[in-house]
């Protein structure tokens, strides 16, 4: 086995760019392979040079839809003459293409990076980062075999998921990837998002992609109760608001169904517009047929609808698979009846209107996702709602 280097950015004068440079030392380059998680212009200067003069055996592998990926980063390294880059989209924000790994392939010699640099400044230079430089002889079997075992696994991806592989060979693929809110902006903050419309969710056809191991589910510990207080006294020189949004998770659903998504097939079904807000992953010591009326919703001003039925509405910005599509005035009702067949066969008691968003969540593809829902921290009356 070829010799091995451990690089610990940030405490040495050692960084992952000067370890990447010295990948290209590597005599007749055949095949250069990164792959990162995030990408930015920044970071693709950072070792620019040296991938320009190799580009046609560059290979690139880079994640998207993380809120950090940027089309002036992607623009950047498919500028770079040669270049095959690859959009990896995991269909879902919280399922992230992260691996870090930059391989440089000679006849004789290959030199490998494997750690937790991203192609960014930070990554490459003011972060904290670890790596692992391994220099590898392709006279060695041993040796030999993890170059082709890693180039094997890679070049296999855009087959084996060409949902998710995205071969980005045009300047307008990586707009799309902008448009659509899959890579950000660098030059605005926070990240474009598409305005809101009535258009279907069918403007984002990714799938969540389906991997081997299968997903462990998170446990959820629901925020406290919001604080009531009272509106402070005016003043005469007004407080900007801060612009950063701290949200607490209230909520999560267990796999979405027809019913919730409001495309019921039996024909003895109706579609009610709404989705019950029921147990979901709640703890078992809380019961949710008291918990969205007293802890979730009790800063909203809640009114009559029918003697056992009170109702609200609130302001909840929608997400879908990352992208934020605007702000939506939902209804929330909640029947208050401890009496009711609902009540005492532990069913939901508090319902949430789609409205307006029904022609994003009515769409077969959401089936089996999650639904989020996630109340602001400063602001109790606002809360957002996530399908990913």
């Amino acid at each position: 086995m070829g010799h091995k280097e451990f690089i610990l950015q940030g405490f040495t004068d050692r960084t992952h760019k000067d370890a990447i440079n010295e990948l290209f030392a590597v005599d007749n380059i055949q095949k250069i392979l990164i792959s990162v998680a995030f990408v930015s212009e920044s970071g693709v200067q950072q070792i620019e040079g040296q991938l320009a003069k190799n580009g046609a055996a560059l290979s690139v592998f880079a994640g998207v839809r993380n809120d950090i990926t940027s089309h002036q980063g992607l623009t950047r390294l498919r500028g770079i003459g040669g270049t095959t880059l690859y959009a990896v989209d995991t269909g879902s924000r919280n399922v992230v293409f992260h691996p870090k790994m930059y391989l440089v392939r000679g006849v004789n010699e290959s030199r490998l990076i494997v750690g937790s640099a991203n192609l960014t400044l930070g990554g490459l230079n003011n972060n904290v980062e670890a790596g692992l430089l391994m220099r590898l002889d392709m006279s060695d079997e041993a040796d030999r075999i993890i170059v082709e075992q890693i180039e094997a696994e890679f070049a296999k991806l855009p087959d084996a998921y060409p949902s998710h592989v995205l071969l980005m060979d045009s300047a307008s693929k990586i707009d799309t990837l902008l448009l659509t809110g899959r890579v950000t902006d660098e030059m605005a903050l926070p990240p474009p998002k598409p305005n809101t419309s009535g258009g279907a969710s069918g403007s984002d056809p990714v799938p969540k992609i389906v991997l081997v191991p299968p997903p462990i589910r998170r446990s959820l510990k629901p925020a406290a109760p919001a604080q009531i207080v009272a509106a402070p006294a005016p003043q005469a020189t007004p407080v900007p608001r801060s612009t950063g949004v701290s949200l607490e998770l209230m909520w999560e659903s267990k796999p979405l169904t027809e019913r919730d998504l409001n495309i019921p097939k039996g024909t003895t079904t109706n579609k009610t517009g709404s989705v019950n807000l029921d147990k979901g992953l709640l703890p078992e010591h809380i019961d949710h047929r008291h918990y969205f009326r007293n802890s979730v919703f009790n800063a909203l001003t809640w009114t009559y609808r029918s003697p056992t039925v009170d109702e609200a509405y609130t302001t909840f910005q929608f997400v879908l698979k990352g992208v934020s599509y605007g702000d939506f005035d939902l209804a929330v009702r909640h029947s208050h009846s401890t009496t009711s067949k609902s009540y005492l066969q532990n069913n939901a008691m508090t319902r949430l209107s789609w409205g307006p968003v029904v022609a994003y969540v009515a769409d077969p593809s959401l089936i089996g996702r999650t639904l989020a829902l996630y109340r602001d921290k400063a602001d109790p009356k606002r809360f957002v709602l996530e399908i990913d």
